[in-house]
């Protein structure tokens, strides 16, 4: 008897299924041991399915860390959202989105897959590229909206989202690199506040 038409194969859940075990696996072990010190067979092994299903899913490691890295940014933009909850002015929304993602990076996984992997990994082209995807649109938008209320003056709403995207990038670094994380990631987040203030100063 044929599948109902609005539901999928017992095939294509495996698929899913397989592919999502791909994804957890990959990411509990590069966000534990980092790209290069973690192989295809041991995340294929871990994730209980032949090397073969992984190639079949992901032609390389490389895409795998893609499709990993996209899930963990996903998951940031889902926090920077909840962070700004019941939150009506604009730059405050921005601002306690910026925190979130910052304190995201205190995650050593987190970090490992974010910010000390993904720009080598993926080059700075496709790093960019992915980064933009996800938060570009959200951040460009607040930034006219608060134009628009009289909060801010940003005349060029998707230069600034880039300028910001890229602090939040060096901010995170400045976090991994840091002897003292937690005290970087607040001096990072006060900076980052400052710039914000900076463009409603300028109304």
């Amino acid at each position: 008897m044929a599948d109902p038409p609005d539901r999928p194969s017992l095939r294509a859940e495996q698929v899913l299924q397989t592919r999502a075990a791909l994804i957890a696996s990959g990411r509990r072990l590069f966000g534990e041991r980092g790209f290069a010190a973690t192989s295809v067979e041991e995340i294929a092994r871990d994730a209980r399915v032949t090397t073969g299903a992984l190639y079949h899913h992901f032609p390389n490691k490389t895409a795998l860390f893609e499709a990993v890295f996209e899930e963990v940014h996903a998951e940031l933009m889902a926090a920077s959202a909840r962070a700004a909850e019941g939150v009506t002015d604009e730059l405050e929304i921005l601002g306690r989105g910026f925190e979130a993602f910052l304190d995201a990076v205190l995650e050593p996984d987190v970090q490992q897959i974010l910010i000390t992997d993904a720009p080598a990994v993926l080059g700075l082209a496709r790093f960019t590229e992915l980064d933009e995807r996800y938060a570009f649109t959200a951040i460009a938008g607040a930034l006219r909206a608060a134009t628009a209320a009289g909060k801010v003056s940003v005349e060029d709403p998707e230069t600034v989202t880039r300028l910001l995207l890229g602090a939040l990038v060096r901010g995170g670094m400045l976090i991994a690199s840091s002897p003292r994380p937690a005290q970087t990631r607040d001096a990072v987040a006060r900076s980052i506040r400052a710039m914000l203030a900076g463009a409603a100063g300028g109304r």
